[in-house]
């Protein structure tokens, strides 16, 4: 064959392949027309993704080819109408709830367990202690499944199963069972727990998202309130196994509401629209930012080794986690403490004695509804000049004025709590302890998720366990603790903790710019982020374009970078 026929057949086929790439082209905007456009994805990729990649198997990821979000788009959750919206934050509030609540519910029923099983009061508390450790272990393994396969199948799989393994801890003979069901099924709650806060951002605007997390924190705020007195009346007149039916029946409740629950996490929505945008046109160019992840093998090594790895080399998570874990152990040290002081030395029946945690539960709804005005004087803090926003410790403001709160209370009730001071003086004590409580509980994540941003998931998972531990292993020390230094001196001792607490706040409030300049993984983070601003900004035209958009902390990321192409679809 002639050089002339080889030029004439390379022609032929270069015109074969324009037409054809043009009949795809035109299937495309016809599918297009016919389905919803994508626009950018409400929550960034996750840092365990590689957002976008720059080949799809052998061919090349076009900026014009990328499926995103478009303004109007009524597949994208934050678009879904403010009635199915409200829908979806109240379920997550009332799962929170749900989980939060089982913790406690139980600890009111241990004189049952005692009288019908034989065992100590020791034993018994171990039922706490089983229970939070494995909201700890289920915080690392199941909150990253949903980066993978979406928010929905993971809550309802979860919570399928939280109901199901509750019932034998209602059937039980033996506290072994009891141990080993609380476990399992504390360890698939936690699912909801962890995951709720990010469908909570799927949904919501910019604008409401404070208002909607500050509505979600009432669920896990008040949740171990709530057990205290549900337990309480329930135990009294049913029985300590219909407090456990109590919870089998709430949580099958939330398992159906899962069921009418949308997927709401936009990663998985954008990388299964690019999926069937490449099935229904036959074109392998489509994509999402999404579409690669690691290995499963690889990503469940990184969630679950970093959360690690930063709780004990980072001294911010160093630092917060300590203090967050000692109010959380603290606060379920309460749940050994309050019986002693209104039902054993007043005599108040275990229904009556559940009202007890009234104050705590005033305090933690005062924060909540103020959150506010709290967000106000936040937002007035000095901006940074290189952002132009508020730099994470802003977010600390609220904490100085809560640790304050969190000692008063822990004082307030350790000096009051005997039986010749009135009964209201120790439960108003409740009200400035359970309002700094959920001070810290907030604006800690807040502070741990504004300053990790893309690693933020992996800070507050951290945060998780380590409190989680704490919370599950000082009740243990409980009984002896309160039997040797009376509920006089003991509390005294805890408040002087808190105390000495106070000071982490105020450090980080004037300092922590000086000690996130000391992090590397936060220098890191910041040196990729002027990378690809830089790069972004070479490619002109038909490039990236990269916006920087700040996401409200109690999310899992937050000061990132958002891509999306010049080039619309």
């Amino acid at each position: 064959m002639d050089k002339h026929s080889n030029k004439n057949m390379w022609k032929r086929a270069r015109d074969v392949a324009a037409r054809s790439d043009m009949l795809l082209n035109k299937n495309a905007a016809h599918y297009l027309q016919s389905e919803p456009e994508w626009l950018a994805a409400a929550e960034p990729p996750s840092s365990t993704f590689k957002a976008n990649p720059r080949l799809l198997g052998n061919e090349r990821q076009l900026p014009e080819y990328e499926l995103i979000w478009n303004e109007g788009d009524h597949e994208n959750p934050r678009n879904w109408s403010l009635a199915y919206k409200s829908f979806v934050v109240a379920t997550m509030v009332f799962g929170a709830t749900v989980i939060s609540l089982a913790s406690t519910c139980y600890s009111v029923t241990i004189p049952g367990l005692q009288d019908e099983l034989g065992i100590t009061k020791m034993v018994g508390l171990l039922g706490i202690t089983t229970y939070l450790l494995g909201m700890a272990v289920g915080s690392l393994f199941l909150a990253p499944l949903s980066e993978m396969y979406g928010r929905r199948p993971v809550y309802v799989v979860s919570m399928g199963l939280f109901a199901v393994l509750t019932v034998p801890v209602a059937l039980a003979r033996n506290i072994e069972t009891i141990l080993v069901f609380r476990f399992l099924s504390a360890l698939f709650g936690s699912a909801m727990m962890s995951n709720s806060p990010g469908s909570v951002n799927d949904v919501v605007s910019d604008h409401h998202r404070p208002m909607a997390f500050g509505f979600w924190a009432i669920g896990p705020s008040n949740g171990p309130v709530l057990g205290s007195i549900i337990g309480g009346f329930v135990y009294q007149y049913l029985g300590w196994r219909w407090s456990n039916w109590i919870i089998v029946i709430i949580g099958g409740v939330t398992f159906a509401l899962m069921i009418l629950v949308k997927e709401t996490y936009a990663p998985i929505l954008l990388r299964k629209r690019a999926q069937k945008s490449r099935q229904h046109t036959k074109n392998p160019k489509w994509w999402s930012s999404h579409d690669n992840h690691l290995p499963f093998i690889t990503f469940c090594r990184i969630n679950i080794s970093r959360p690690i790895v930063m709780t004990v080399t980072e001294p911010i998570c160093i630092f917060w986690n300590s203090y967050v874990a000692i109010s959380y152990g603290i606060l379920y040290l309460c749940f050994v403490s309050y019986p002693i002081a209104f039902q054993t030395n007043r005599g108040w029946s275990p229904g009556i004695g559940g009202l007890s945690y009234l104050g705590i539960g005033c305090g933690t709804l005062t924060t909540t509804f103020l959150e506010p005005v709290l967000r106000a004087w936040i937002q007035s803090h000095p901006k940074d000049p290189n952002t132009g926003k508020v730099p994470p410790e802003a977010t600390v403001k609220p904490i100085t004025i809560g640790a304050a709160l969190l000692a008063m209370g822990q004082i307030w009730f350790a000096w009051t709590s005997t039986p010749n001071v009135h009964w209201v003086v120790p439960i108003l004590a409740g009200i400035p302890f359970g309002a700094g409580n959920a001070a810290l509980f907030i604006y800690a994540s807040n502070y741990l998720a504004h300053s990790y941003g893309e690693f933020a998931a992996s800070a507050l998972a951290g945060n998780t366990v380590v409190r989680s531990i704490l919370g599950a292993v000082l009740p243990l020390a409980g009984p002896s603790m309160y039997a040797s230094l009376g509920l006089n001196w003991a509390g005294f001792v805890l408040g002087m903790a808190e105390v000495a607490c106070i000071l982490i706040p105020f450090v980080f409030l004037y300092y922590g710019h000086r000690i996130r300049r000391s992090s590397p993984l936060i220098q890191e983070m910041k040196k990729k982020g002027e990378a690809n601003l830089t790069a972004a900004q070479g490619l002109g035209h038909g490039g990236w374009e990269f916006r920087h958009t700040l996401v409200p902390a109690q999310v899992y990321t937050n000061d990132h970078y958002q891509c999306t192409p010049n080039a619309s679809l």
